[in-house]
């Protein structure tokens, strides 16, 4: 009578182990990585509210008039939304003139700057480029636009 060893299948031990550890190293970087993801994905939403309010301001400031439609007033005195009637009084600006600033966007700061500007080098067309930079948890944006006199 012959004796016949049967054939085992299966796995050491050893390389159970392996695949163990080399498991646990592609999923320790899978998750290191979605780590990242999940710190940064606020800042697309940040930066839109950042430019979107400072849209709003520079949008503000190209509706008022080109120059002083009340001359005769008292230099000074347009402090206030109320008050201001043209362009040049937003000069120098920042967001504490705007009295309904929402209390969830305290933390951006506005500045609004109005200077003269000649495009062509003709000085045929007055202009005035109005900025508006808006900056506030990390994000600094500056937008810049063109009122002319017409």
């Amino acid at each position: 009578m012959s004796m016949t060893r049967s054939l085992q299948r299966g796995y050491l031990l050893l390389e159970l182990v392996l695949f163990i550890v080399v498991t646990s190293v592609g999923l320790a970087g899978i998750l290191s990585v979605m780590n990242v993801v999940v710190k940064s994905s606020s800042e697309p939403m940040i930066r839109k509210q950042v430019v979107v309010l400072a849209e709003s301001i520079l949008e503000e400031v190209l509706q008022k008039e080109y120059a002083d439609t009340d001359p005769g007033g008292l230099p000074g005195n347009e402090t206030t939304r109320a008050t201001i009637d043209d362009v040049d009084d937003y000069h120098g600006k920042t967001q504490a003139i705007f009295s309904d600033w929402p209390e969830a966007l305290s933390s951006y700061q506005a500045a609004i700057t109005v200077a003269t500007d000649d495009l062509d080098g003709s000085g045929r067309v007055p202009i005035k480029k109005i900025t508006v930079t808006v900056t506030g948890s990390g994000q600094v944006i500056s937008l810049s636009g063109y009122r002319a006199d017409y």
